[in-house]
C-alpha cells in the first residue's frame, strides 16, 4: 500500500469520524511534524494556506491540536493515543445522543405501534441479517430455536448471545443441518440443547440459481426470521431474509410449524 493510499484512507476514516477533509489533511500533516507553521502544514497537506487557519482552529477546539502563540504561530498534533481516545469518545457521545433521540421517538410512537397490523419485512446482506439475529436472540424472553444450515453464519457474536441466553432462564435449542455443524454447536455450546432437523429439503439438492434456506430463527414462538441465498449464482454469498412477528401472523404460524417438525418430542402449543 503506497503512502498516498494510506493518507487517503486515513483522511476518509477521519471524515467518517466527523472531521472535514481540510481538517483531516491538516491533522495528518501535523502528525508528520514535531511542530509546524501554517506554511509547512500547507506544503505537506496541500490544503490552501488561507484554509489552514480555519482547519487548525477547529482541530484545536476539538482537542486534537495545540497552538504555540509565537511569530509565526506554530502548531502540533496531540499524541496518537490521545487523539484516538478523543475521537473515540466523540464518536461514542454521538452514538449515545442518537440513542436517546431514537428512544424518545420510539416511546412517543409506542401506543400507535401496538395498534399497527403485523407485517412481514425483508432484510438484505449477511451483516444486516446477522445483526438482527443477534438482536432477536438477545431480546428473547422465554425461548430461542435456531436452525443453522450454513456454518458460516455462526459468528462469535451469535455464539456469545446464545451462551448468555442459555446461562439465563431462557430455553435454547439449536438445530444443525449437517453433522459438522451439530458437532461444532455441541463443542461451543455444551449447555445448549441441539437437535437433528428432519427438514432435508433445506439443503437440496439444488439446481443452479435455485434458492436455498440459510437459517431459521424462532424467538418466543412468535417472532421469526428466515434467511435464504442462491448457492449456484455468482453472488451466492448474498443472503436475503424475511422477518415477521406476532403469533397471529400467518407466515409466523406456518413457519413455526415447519421448524417445530425438527424439535422432536417438544410440545407444540395450540394456535
Amino acid at each position: 500500500m503506497t503512502e498516498d493510499t494510506i493518507t487517503n484512507e486515513a483522511v476518509s476514516l477521519l471524515q467518517e469520524l466527523g472531521l472535514q477533509e481540510y481538517e483531516a489533511r491538516c491533522f495528518l500533516a501535523l502528525t508528520q511534524l514535531s511542530s509546524g507553521t501554517a506554511k509547512e502544514v500547507h506544503e505537506i497537506s496541500e490544503v490552501p494556506r488561507t484554509r489552514v487557519y480555519d482547519a487548525i482552529r477547529v482541530l484545536e477546539s476539538q482537542g486534537l491540536v495545540e497552538v504555540r502563540h509565537s511569530s509565526p504561530q506554530e502548531y502540533r498534533a496531540v499524541g496518537i493515543d490521545e487523539a484516538t481516545r478523543t475521537l473515540r469518545q466523540k464518536y461514542s457521545d454521538r452514538i449515545d445522543t442518537l440513542l436517546s433521540y431514537l428512544e424518545s421517538v420510539e416511546q412517543r410512537n409506542a401506543e400507535s405501534d401496538r395498534d399497527r397490523v403485523q407485517e412481514v419485512w425483508s432484510l438484505s446482506g449477511n451483516d444486516a441479517i446477522d445483526s438482527r439475529t443477534v438482536d432477536l436472540v438477545d431480546g428473547a424472553e422465554s425461548e430461542v430455536a435456531l436452525l443453522v444450515v450454513d456454518e458460516s453464519l455462526l459468528s462469535n457474536a451469535l455464539f456469545d448471545r446464545l451462551r448468555e441466553a442459555a446461562e439465563g432462564d431462557r430455553s435454547v435449542v439449536i438445530g444443525g443441518q449437517t453433522e459438522q455443524i451439530r458437532s461444532r454447536l455441541g463443542t461451543e455450546l455444551p449447555n445448549v440443547t441441539t437437535f437433528e432437523t428432519e427438514l432435508d429439503w433445506l439443503t437440496g439438492p439444488w439446481e443452479d440459481h435455485e434458492v436455498a434456506i440459510s437459517r431459521i430463527l424462532l424467538v418466543d414462538r412468535e417472532t421469526l426470521l428466515i434467511g435464504s441465498y442462491y448457492p449456484g449464482s455468482d453472488d451466492g454469498g448474498t443472503e436475503q431474509a424475511i422477518y415477521a412477528t406476532g403469533l397471529e401472523n400467518g407466515v409466523v404460524v406456518l413457519l413455526r410449524r415447519l421448524i417445530s417438525a425438527g424439535l422432536s418430542r417438544r410440545e407444540e402449543p395450540s394456535d
